[in-house]
């Protein structure tokens, strides 16, 4: 282990470029570094790494901001919270980088590449022909050279890392354990462009230095680049930080990552399509990590509380919408009735159904048995919709008020009748308090067990919602109240007769 992490307070980064699309990868990345951060008191900071500006994207930052803050990511440090070193968005951080680059030309340890683009595509297009991969470094100008370069130096050349060490590298990842790799893995890289912005291979080793992070969470298509990594720590002196390599997220086939191709979406999408947050949050913890125990359902403070850095496996876990979705579930079940009010309402305003700005009160219990995400909820008020009869009776046939093992029209009327009586017969309030479902069962059951619970209970189910398919006559009476309720009865036995 690291001598200078191993007893240092733990500081974690999620360090995205402002590319416009949050993946589920990076997000899951996001989560480990916070959670490992949350779980051991540490620091979390959200860095922007925004160095490569013909690849970012306008409003990149917020977006990504408001990604993490809706999946319930906070941070410590960031874009709209400068630390003690300083900015977080590396574009302001260009002066850093300047330092750091000319105190390793000083050293030897750079020197401003000397080849137009044509010469290196000539370099490159040799070692092709000659069957052997591409290293910069076989090309080195000589100790003269690059002093006669350092002497004439004025920006307008990128610098390379003069690579200190050329033979095997070796580290310990925390997730892949021991891992090493040869000569080849290691060359004379750029670390500042000829615009005066930094590479990524340098900006990041400087930030992560400066703001004292102990843990680099990140994914596998980075250990490759690792021996060159190395080699920059040791020019600059620092110790590196503990490395921790991510598994990758699946497709469901197995076969491969998870990608754009393969109907990744942008994180906010789910986040519109009626997802929970919660939700997220839970199955992303799961996919390359496990808990060791049977639970499944996670809130975020029982995460922060059971994750465990050691139990990050190195297989690749499966992103599964079915299985997403049966969280969702589970997490609104867990939502009070005025939570869950106030996150169905963006959905109701959006669906503008008419009479329906929000989500009727005594509809709940049967929107959390309905609704698998929010979105689902104004859908069952909506159309052909579950619940559409709670807004308006639509016609239907006189017919499909008969049971279909007796279908008489004077049997029919004559149980709606007596439904009509007993229900009559309930107490009411003007907040109707007294008229549950409950209730309503309680006053007919006895009833229809003596003269046929379908006999009694169908027309009933029907003259209350016009529908074959919908809640039981108990529960639609309650949502319907008591006095919409009898004046539908009274309307189906004017259809019988």
């Amino acid at each position: 282990m690291n001598p200078k992490t191993a007893s240092a307070k733990i500081v974690t980064r999620f360090a995205p470029s402002p590319t416009g699309f949050m993946h589920i990868g990076g997000v899951r990345t996001a989560l480990f570094a916070y959670l490992l951060a949350r779980k051991n008191n540490g620091t979390f900071i959200l860095r922007i790494e925004d160095t490569d500006k013909e690849r970012e994207v306008p409003g990149s930052i917020d977006h990504i901001q408001e990604s993490l803050s809706w999946l319930g990511i906070d941070w410590d440090y960031g874009p709209d919270k400068p630390g003690p070193f300083g900015s977080c968005i590396q574009s302001h951080r260009l002066e850093s980088y300047k330092k750091y680059a000319l105190e390793l030309l000083a050293k030897g340890l750079a020197y401003p590449d000397p080849y137009t683009t044509e010469e290196l595509a000539a370099f490159r297009a040799q070692a092709e022909a000659a069957k052997r991969p591409f290293l910069y470094r076989e090309h080195r100008p000589s100790d003269e050279q690059i002093a006669a370069l350092t002497k004439a130096y004025d920006g307008s050349k990128p610098l390379r890392l003069k690579t200190p060490t050329i033979g095997r590298s070796e580290w310990h990842d925390i997730v892949r354990g021991d891992l090493e790799a040869g000569p080849e893995a290691q060359d004379d890289f750029i670390i500042m462009k000829s615009d005066g912005y930094p590479t990524y291979n340098f900006a990041h080793i400087i930030d992560d230095h400066e703001m004292g992070v102990t843990h680099i969470l990140r994914g596998e298509e980075f250990i490759s680049s690792t021996p060159k990594f190395l080699s920059l720590y040791t020019a600059l002196g620092f110790t590196a930080p503990l490395f921790v390599t991510l598994p990758s997220i699946l497709r469901d086939d197995k076969t491969k990552k998870l990608g754009k191709r393969d109907g990744a979406k942008d994180i906010l999408e789910y986040r519109n399509e009626g997802y929970l947050p919660e939700a997220m949050m839970n199955i992303l913890a799961l996919i390359g990590w496990n808990p060791g125990t049977e639970q499944e359902v996670f809130t975020k403070a029982e995460l922060v509380a059971a994750f465990d850095i050691n139990k990050v496996q190195k297989a690749g876990g499966i992103f599964n919408e079915d299985k997403l979705t049966w969280f969702n579930r589970e997490h609104m079940a867990r939502l009070s009735d005025a939570d869950l009010e106030a996150r169905l309402a963006p959905f109701f305003l959006a669906a503008a159904i008419p009479g329906l700005s929000t989500v009727p009160a005594r509809t709940l219990p049967l929107v959390r048995e309905k609704a698998h995400i929010l979105s689902d909820a104004p859908k069952l008020f909506s159309g052909e919709g579950e619940l559409a009869f709670v807004l308006k009776l639509s016609d239907y046939p006189a017919d499909r008020l008969l049971w279909k093992k007796n279908p008489d029209k004077t049997i029919a009327a004559k149980h709606l009748a007596q439904a009509k009586v007993l229900i009559e017969a309930l107490p009411s309030s003007s907040t109707q308090a007294e008229f549950t479902a409950d209730a309503v069962k309680n006053a007919l059951w006895a009833y229809a067990d003596a003269h046929g619970r379908g006999d009694v209970l169908w027309p009933l189910r029907v003259a209350l919602t016009g529908q074959e398919k919908s809640p039981d006559p108990f529960v639609s009476a309650y949502v319907l109240g008591k006095e919409e309720t009898v004046k539908r009865i009274d309307r189906a036995l004017g259809m019988l007769q």
